[in-house]
């Protein structure tokens, strides 16, 4: 996969680029990473990229043409067409589903608006789509585009040692995580809980989902009921299968007995 970010401020993306996680995934390959700054796009020659509001009001707007050119440059670089989102706080709210989809395209292009925004022309000739990610206002768009990028490349093959490192983490299942503990196993007279000492994976697993349940439940109540809904019928099956197990365990108990 290939991103691109369009940006006033490339350093300020390419600082976050280079280190941990993303910077390894794109050293080694697995992922491209651009950044495309702007202002080289510009053709005004004291190299300005916004001005005034029509209408009137306070500060200035991101004007169209630089961001047009810029994003048609970056295009050349995509096989096939990329998707083109532009970070604003007015789009979808980016959720773990919209990162796994995402994470299925071959290219993006993320805007990072500055100022009071983008020329709206400019993204009905290019046919942006929109991304929030969260219901606040940022000063621009670099740290949403980060975000998008943190979290898609954590989805793409070989970014991370293997997929049960994103697979069971908060929201990709519709769940919370459950809690981690590490050494040492007492910690200020507080134990690790048996079960995860105990050796037995088959235990180990079900605690993990009780307690991703049990988490969800008590941190995000509108997830857990979203959660219990979308598998229902699911449960009820769980449900009829443990009752089975009970009753085949009741029966052998009555036998035994009367042996």
């Amino acid at each position: 996969m290939r991103i691109d970010i369009a940006t006033l401020f490339p350093d300020m993306c390419n600082a976050v680029l280079g280190t941990s996680v993303l910077g390894r995934g794109i050293k080694n390959g697995f992922i491209e990473i651009h950044t495309h700054d702007i202002r080289e796009y510009t053709k005004d020659r004291h190299r300005n990229v916004d001005d005034k509001p029509y209408g009137g009001g306070t500060g200035l707007v991101m004007q169209a043409q630089p961001i047009y050119d810029c994003i048609t440059a970056i295009k050349a670089f995509h096989e096939t067409p990329p998707r083109v989102i532009y970070m604003s706080p007015q789009g979808e709210t980016l959720t773990q589903d919209k990162v796994r989809e995402l994470s299925r395209e071959s290219g993006l292009i993320l805007l990072c608006g500055h100022y009071e925004g983008v020329d709206q022309r400019v993204l009905d000739e290019l046919e942006v789509e929109e991304i929030s990610v969260g219901d606040y206002v940022l000063t621009g768009g670099e740290l949403p585009a980060l975000i998008v990028c943190d979290a898609v490349a954590r989805m793409t093959k070989g970014v991370l040692p293997n997929e049960d490192a994103y697979s069971i983490e908060s929201h990709f299942a519709g769940l919370l995580e459950f809690p981690q503990y590490s050494r040492p196993e007492v910690w200020r007279g507080r134990a690790v809980p048996e079960v995860l000492l105990c050796g037995d994976h088959k235990k180990v697993a079900e605690w993990q989902e009780e307690q991703a349940l049990l988490v969800t439940c008590q941190k995000r109540p509108d997830m857990y009921e979203r959660y219990l809904a979308e598998h229902a019928e699911e449960f009820a099956e769980k449900a009829v299968r443990e009752a089975k197990r009970a009753e085949r365990r009741r029966r052998r108990e009555e036998k035994r007995k009367r042996i």
